[in-house]
């Protein structure tokens, strides 16, 4: 079982609320989301790569006390003719047995692109997934089933999978509270002297970051002070790590250097041109924007 909480998730409150909304809170009380209420059993989250839709998914099998399946491509896919359509029946078999359960799919656009071509093995496995698929969404209103996926190319998606992911959550770069957050975390069990002003301006020049860029450049300033004169000399002398001056805002500015947005402008349009033709809900920035308001994800 993953032991990820949704506290452990810096940032995203947006989309973890939507996500507790339409997965956790029917999977807990299945009595109460029954007939019209009956949720939603495929959820597509998409989005940049590193913003923490694997995180979501790990949270919502946590908190159900859910069976969690994460599954990849590769362990569906067999030479042997027939074997990976059966490897995909047998998934969802044990995971209606063990439910309430999360099958989880990273990259499933892997699996059901609209791009796969015209290879009979692969159509085989992507129609037994959409097949099996609607069986999540069959008749019965108390199956605890969730079927999640999450993809970095969202326009990619075969139809047909897309009408089955009927919700459809971006996952945003985090803004600046969540970046705020993630370097309050990064910090947390170092020696450091960084100010809030040093955290002001570490938070401009992170715009467009992403969580996992968050992550690496919270690593990459930590190793500054191990990148002074002296200091391999100080470990063959046997320095303590007490002894280790505290990290300051010039072994960030020194990370910045090195550690670089991943992801680009051109992108991010991308994600949010799909957002607004098949999303499920809109993003933090176009519901500002539609109340008048403005600012960054």
């Amino acid at each position: 079982m993953p032991g990820v909480t949704w506290e452990e998730i810096a940032g995203l409150s947006y989309a973890k609320q939507s996500v507790r909304e339409i997965t956790v809170w029917p999977l807990l009380r299945p009595d109460i989301f029954t007939g019209q209420r009956r949720p939603p059993r495929g959820l597509l989250l998409f989005g940049p790569p590193g913003t923490g839709k694997t995180l979501i998914a790990k949270a919502i099998a946590a908190e159900d006390n859910a069976t969690f399946f994460s599954i990849s491509a590769s362990s569906l896919m067999s030479k042997w003719m027939g074997d990976s359509e059966r490897l995909v029946r047998a998934l969802f078999g044990v995971a209606r047995a063990r439910k309430p359960s999360v099958i989880f799919i990273d990259e499933v656009d892997s699996l059901v692109s609209s791009s796969l071509g015209e290879h009979d093995s692969t159509i085989r496995v992507r129609n037994e997934i959409l097949v099996q698929m609607d069986g999540v969404a069959g008749a019965d209103a108390n199956e605890s089933l969730l079927f999640v996926g999450a993809t970095n190319r969202p326009q990619q998606l075969d139809d047909a999978a897309r009408r089955r992911l009927s919700k459809r959550l971006l996952i945003p770069l985090p803004d600046a509270a969540g970046r705020r957050e993630m370097l309050t975390r990064g910090l947390a069990d170092l020696v450091h002297a960084i100010g809030e002003a040093d955290i002001g301006s570490l938070l401009q020049a992170t715009d467009g970051y992403s969580g996992s860029d968050m992550a690496a450049l919270c690593r990459e300033a930590a190793m500054g002070p191990c990148r002074d004169p002296g200091f391999e000399a100080a470990l063959l002398r046997g320095v303590h790590s007490s002894e280790m001056r505290p990290i300051r805002l010039s072994d960030f500015e020194d990370a910045l250097g090195a550690i670089r947005a991943s992801v680009g402008p051109g992108e991010l349009a991308a994600f949010e041109e799909w957002n607004r033709n098949f999303g499920s809900f809109q993003s933090q920035a176009a519901k500002r924007q539609a109340m008048g308001g403005g600012g960054n994800t």
